[in-house]
């Protein structure tokens, strides 16, 4: 309540002196004013004392929870919903990213298969060019080989390709049932 009081004649100090200065003079003598309100709020001020804290120790050990059936089964069926809801979540994840695996795979097949076409044009084409019989020819010329003489050529299974073969016509069997 004292320190009310003080306050209120420390109010209505700085007032008649606000109103009886002109307003250039209280700008000058602001810092003036300040350093009397910090002077005389110094003896009611702390100082530099620190403030002191003391720990209560407070044993809890006697105490014992009430069991509340209701919240128990509250917390049992948001257990219950929220792993169904991650395990949903797990599987929605596990089989998008099995998606884009093999979506990868799928591109990488393609990719192979192309290789493989290509190399199988290529192998063709090479096949096409060794297989030329005008290049045979000319390569058995370089070795100094020339066409067989009649006689020379003998099969494996042992006919002759010098002897005059007799063109025969089979008809085929049908089969009644």
């Amino acid at each position: 309540m004292a320190t009310m009081a003080m306050a209120g004649q420390e109010m209505e100090r700085m007032h008649t002196r606000r109103s009886a200065g002109s307003r250039a003079a209280g700008r000058t003598n602001l810092a003036e004013r300040n350093r009397e309100l910090y002077e005389l709020q110094r003896p009611r001020r702390r100082g530099p004392t620190p403030e002191m804290f003391f720990t209560k120790h407070i044993d809890n050990s006697r105490i014992v929870k009430a069991d509340d059936p209701e919240r128990r089964r509250e917390m049992r069926s948001f257990t219950i919903v929220m792993t169904l809801f991650f395990a949903l979540t797990m599987v929605y994840v596990w089989q998008h990213f099995s998606a884009i695996e093999v979506g990868y795979r799928v591109e990488a097949q393609k990719t192979q298969v192309e290789q493989m076409r290509e190399t199988n044009r290529q192998l063709r084409l090479t096949e096409a060019q060794l297989s030329d019989p005008g290049r045979i020819d000319r390569i058995a010329k370089q070795l100094g080989l020339d066409a067989p003489s009649p006689g020379q050529v003998v099969r494996p299974d042992g006919s002759n390709v010098s002897a005059p073969v007799l063109a025969q016509a089979h008809i085929p069997a049908l089969s009644v049932n």
